[in-house]
């Protein structure tokens, strides 16, 4: 029954056509199949990237599109590497991403040791702390944004419970000092379960027969965690790092629910930045320019954190 619809599919086929497929080798099906999905891949990323970059060596707005761009060559990221503001947001998307990797990585593996220990009830409470990765970031802000509230929020009566300070006295997401600790803790909260499960998979690759063997040597867990666990598991950790470096650089969605950049400047990460920059000031010439910095920015780091990865998985 299977075979009926090949036939008829093959002899509906006109012959010239048949003669050719015939005399493709290999290589060219291949790349006959492939070929759809790289032109795709080309005109959705490879050439907004291109044009991109020329447009960053023009003074083009695209709310003038009848205004003809001049060329300004190398003005855009002059104006841009000696900007204080935008070091200000490239200050403020550091410790966004330093702050957010550090708890997410700590608590992250913390759950996963725990949780591979296979105690009754572990898959039920892996279900439970990985729910928050499934939500959407829009969800999340809305979420934590009614958390945060120093009226009705939950957030405030719990820290004022455990601290004895009043709730209404002070705000996660309207005061300078405490709002950008407000949006680390919302993306710890989200992201640690994806960190959680990659730590898990590496616990979880780690064959027993060589804490078996440990035991024979009658090495103590202390020194089994130093000498078998952490080794193995580093190069799960480090694309955890990697995975939450790259999304974090570009977060933009849960901070502008949270707290939309404010309050003034504080939690302007560069992605907000080049937003205004791009489609509120229609500096379309030097955003593009903006853009080309973060991109090889994350580009390189990432190249060197890749290499370094490479030479831990080797060992």
């Amino acid at each position: 029954m299977s075979i009926k619809p090949i036939e008829r599919a093959a002899s509906a086929t006109p012959q010239s056509v048949a003669r050719k497929v015939r005399g493709l080798s290999d290589r060219a099906i291949a790349w006959l199949f492939v070929a759809p999905t790289i032109l795709l891949l080309l005109a959705i990323n490879i050439f907004p990237l291109i044009w991109t970059v020329r447009l960053s060596f023009t003074n083009f707005r695209v709310n003038r599109p009848n205004r003809e761009a001049d060329f300004v060559g190398l003005r855009n990221y002059e104006r841009i590497l000696t900007d204080d503001d935008i070091w200000v947001t490239m200050q403020a998307t550091a410790h966004f991403l330093f702050w957010t990797i550090v708890l997410q990585v700590l608590i992250g593996f913390t759950l996963a040791y725990l949780i591979n220990k296979k105690f009754r009830g572990s898959d039920l409470w892996t279900t439970v702390i990985v729910l928050p990765m499934m939500l959407s970031p829009a969800v999340v802000g809305n979420f934590w944004t009614f958390l945060y509230q120093p009226q009705i929020g939950l957030f405030n009566y719990v820290v004022g419970f455990l601290s004895g300070t009043d709730p209404s006295g002070f705000s996660m997401i309207g005061e300078v000092a405490l709002a950008p600790w407000a949006i680390v803790i919302v993306d710890t909260w989200m992201w640690t379960p994806f960190v959680m499960l990659i730590c898990l998979a590496g616990l979880r690759s780690i064959p027993e027969s060589i804490y078996e063997a440990a035991e024979c040597d009658r090495a103590s867990k202390w020194r089994q965690f130093w000498t078998i666990t952490i080794p193995m598991v580093l190069p799960f950790l480090m694309l955890a790092v990697l995975f939450r470096g790259i999304e974090n650089f570009k977060m933009f969605d849960l901070v502008v629910q949270l707290t939309g950049g404010g309050p003034g400047s504080t939690t302007e990460l560069t992605s907000i930045n080049l937003k205004r920059e791009a489609f509120e000031k229609w500096r379309t010439g030097y955003a593009s320019a903006y853009a080309v910095i973060l991109f090889v920015t994350v580009f390189g780091l990432a190249s060197i954190y890749v290499k370094a990865l490479n030479k831990v998985k080797e060992r």
